[in-house]
This record gives C-alpha cells, structure tokens and sequence, in this order.
C-alpha cells in the first residue's frame, strides 16, 4: 500500500463535513474523488470547497497558485465504482447506521482490496461497521471536527480488528493534512461525543426546565468556562437530530440513563428545528 501523499483518496458524500475533507486532502496534496448520488450535490460541494479555499487566500493562509491547484486535484463521480482506484475511502454519509452498513459491504465489494476503509461517523462503533466487510483489518474511524478546514482535531478510532498497520498509515496520513490524529478505542461515541453529547444534553435540559434562556445558558459556558461557543449554540452547528441520534447510540449501547435524550431535543427535531442547516434551532438564523 502507497503511503503518505501519493495515496489516491476516495471520499463518499459530499454535505458539510465530506465537502471539508475533501478539500483538506485537496490542499495537501492527495489526488481526491468525491463521490455523491448526484451532480447537483457535487456542484454545490464544488462551490463550497472553491469559497472555502478563496477565504484562505483572502487571509493569506494560501496563494492563488495553491488554491487552483487544490481544485485540480479533485475529480467527482456520482457511482460507488468511483472508488475503484483509491487506496483509502473515508465514508462521510449522514449518520445513520443501516446506511453505513450498506455503504461498507459495497465498499468491500468495490474498492481495491488493500485499500483501508474508512468512517468519518461520530458515534458508530466501528467494530460494527468493520463487520460488514471481508477486511476488518483494514477498517478505521477517521473522525473529522467541524468545520473541517480549520479543526485540527482527527479522532482516529481503531476497531477490534483494526490492524497496527492501518493505523499507522492513517496517523502518518492525518499528520500530512497538517492536522492532530489522536488515537482512541472503539466504544459508542468514542471520546469526544461521549463527553460532549451529555454535557449538550444538560444543556438542552437546563433550557427544559426553565433554569436560564439559551443566551443565559451560553453565556455561562462561554465566559465561566472558556468555552468559545456554548452548547445550544453549538448543537444547532453541529445539528440536532445529529445529536440526537449520537445519544440515542449512547443510550442504547452503554445502557445508562445518563445519556438519556432531553424530550425537548426531541421536540425540536420532531419540529424540523434542526440547528444552522434548517435556519431555526435553539437560536433562529433567518437573517
């Protein structure tokens, strides 16, 4: 297996935080096919990417030179057999566990079979997903931060089975997009969701039961605990039914009540409330 930047990378899906990885891979160097179900997705994460890397230019954190060259480099494809050249795949579909399974078998089916396979997802266990393959050996998390271009953090997730040599590659590969792999064990939502969530679940139950309005609640967060954007704030980033369906994992894979979803997380994805993308969350973004 080719290491370090001659690898070819294949990234499935192109919403927020595919379009991010892709441009990350992009920028340093890989040769990057995006994969979406359609040429409009594409399109639209094409335009993303291009805006994102303008912004860098503007800031003088990249010439125009490094810029086109970025854009260059990345291919789209709108079947699973673009994946047929890559020597690593990084699932970035939404979370949903049925269909990341199905994603993964037909990975398994379709990309080279030395090629590493893996999830972006922020709360499947990947021993799951590495189950639904002939090559749990080869299968990782490689969990992103949002927004990807500016995050440093890779939550490097090993299965199971997880070889030494898969995540060796992939650490090595994660310190060439200029970002810090950390290295966890498999367990529902790994470490950062696991700490995360419940305090964003709290928070929601705070809101719940009256104790403070959702500035009230953020602002304590923010300036109390140095925290540069408050939980419900950052919820409606990352996306309620995100959250939800990362506690809901939690809750039913750990069995503890303490991850238990807030009714009024439920209320509002129940509503279509669902944060930023939807423009109304704990905070309205209608401007």
């Amino acid at each position: 297996m080719a290491t370090g930047k001659t690898m070819k990378v294949g990234v499935l899906g192109a919403g927020t935080m595919g379009n991010g990885i892709a441009h990350v891979f992009a920028q340093s160097g890989f040769d990057v096919t995006l994969i979406d179900v359609s040429a409009d997705i594409l399109q639209k994460a094409l335009a993303t990417i291009e805006k994102n890397l303008n912004r860098q230019v503007k800031k003088g954190a990249l010439d125009e030179a490094g810029r086109d060259a970025a854009l260059k480099r990345i291919e789209t494809a709108t079947d699973l057999k673009g994946v047929s050249g890559a020597e690593i795949v990084i699932e970035a579909v939404p979370e949903d566990e049925t269909l990341k399974a199905d994603i993964f078998r037909k990975l398994d089916e379709l990309a080279p079979k030395s090629a590493i396979l893996a999830s972006n997802t922020s709360s499947i266990p990947i021993t799951r997903l590495a189950a639904h393959t002939s090559r749990p050996e080869n299968v990782i998390g490689m969990h992103f931060m949002n927004p990807v271009p500016m995050m440093q953090l890779i939550e490097v997730v090993r299965g199971l089975a997880t070889s030494d040599e898969t995540a060796d590659t992939v650490v090595k590969m994660s310190g060439d997009l200029g970002k810090t792999p950390v290295v966890v064990n498999d367990s529902p939502g790994f470490v950062s969701n696991r700490v995360l969530m419940p305090m964003i679940n709290e928070a929601v139950y705070c809101l719940h039961e009256g104790v403070g309005s959702a500035e009230a609640i953020d602002q304590v967060m923010k300036l109390g605990m140095n925290h540069p954007l408050g939980p419900l704030a950052l919820a409606d980033l990352i996306g309620l039914d995100t959250c939800l369906f990362i506690l809901e994992v939690l809750h039913n894979d750990l069995g503890e009540d303490k991850y238990r979803p807030c009714p009024l997380l439920r209320k509002h994805v129940d509503a279509g409330w669902l944060g930023r993308k939807t423009a109304r969350g704990f905070y309205s973004y209608e401007s």
